[in-house]
């Protein structure tokens, strides 16, 4: 699938978020319970996939060759060029009805961990003093045997060290936060072709035996989901030449944007119904 971002400076105003909310999931009841359930219902999920299509939405998506526009480390690091998925989802969000004061992006974004005494997240949501959602956004160019070995363990090391403070009651009186994670891929034939697993005493995993690094994201960002490491996962490959014209193509459907914005507006409107 390929998509492109619609270019356009201007914010719409306001949206009143109730309108699209279906009747369905007007009374939730305990979040603690609600949340999982909705999660399991593929009724409800399609209503609330259904309810975000037909909220009104302007985007702008600015994105170019990383490597020319900020250097070859931050391109493989992940910097400025994720700006403008954290400013989309921080729109879908305020317009969802969270108000701007309580999305951290830039300042105040550090959490508390278990095994560290904190971590930055790239998108935090706090609300009354509880965490609602936190947000990574990755993205890779480049280099991709070494980095997308540090990524994996960054994106399984952080999840586990936020699980293990919350169950600690770090974020006390939250309740179970809404976790996500972004990850933009170059597509280049480094990223693309097979690669041979390594295996001098041990087989590898079946799925991995061959598969490209774009297809060890893939599996990566499932398996996160299925082990519930995350509550979504988004995965997005772009060219330089595509990515600068805003398109940008989704090897998965279930690790779709669209899928990753449901998700989390379901979240935010747990929130805002009990607030």
């Amino acid at each position: 699938m390929t998509s492109q971002a619609i270019a356009n400076p201007e914010r719409l105003e306001r949206v009143d978020f109730s309108a699209f909310l279906p009747k369905e999931l007007c009374d939730l009841g305990d979040l603690q319970t609600a949340i999982p359930r909705i999660a399991k219902e593929p009724t409800l999920l399609k209503l609330i996939r259904k309810a975000v299509e037909r909220i009104p939405t302007r985007h702008v998506l600015v994105r170019g060759d990383a490597r020319q526009m900020c250097g070859a480390r931050a391109a493989v690091t992940g910097g400025s060029q994720m700006d403008g998925f954290v400013e989309l989802v921080r729109d879908l969000l305020e317009e969802s009805g969270i108000d701007k004061p309580v999305i951290y992006c830039e300042r105040y974004v550090e959490l508390p961990g278990w095994f560290r005494p904190e971590k930055k997240w790239d998108l935090l949501v706090v609300v009354e003093g509880c965490l609602i959602a936190a947000i990574e956004f990755k993205s890779q160019v480049g280099s991709f045997g070494n980095n997308y070995n540090n990524r994996t363990e960054e994106a399984v090391g952080s999840a586990t060290d936020l699980w293990a403070a919350y169950r600690e009651g770090a974020f006390k009186p939250s309740a179970r936060p809404w976790l996500g994670y972004m990850m933009l891929l170059e597509e280049a034939p480094g990223s693309t072709h097979a690669v041979k697993a390594q295996e001098p005493h041990f087989t590898v995993f079946e799925e991995f035996k061959s598969a490209s690094y774009a297809k060890r994201y893939e599996i990566l960002l499932t398996k996160l989901v299925r082990k519930r490491l995350y509550d979504a996962t988004c995965f997005l490959m772009s060219n330089s030449t595509e990515g600068v014209k805003g398109l940008y193509k989704e090897p998965d459907p279930e690790l779709s944007f669209a899928n990753f914005a449901s998700s989390l507006l379901a979240k935010a409107m747990a929130c805002k119904k009990t607030k």
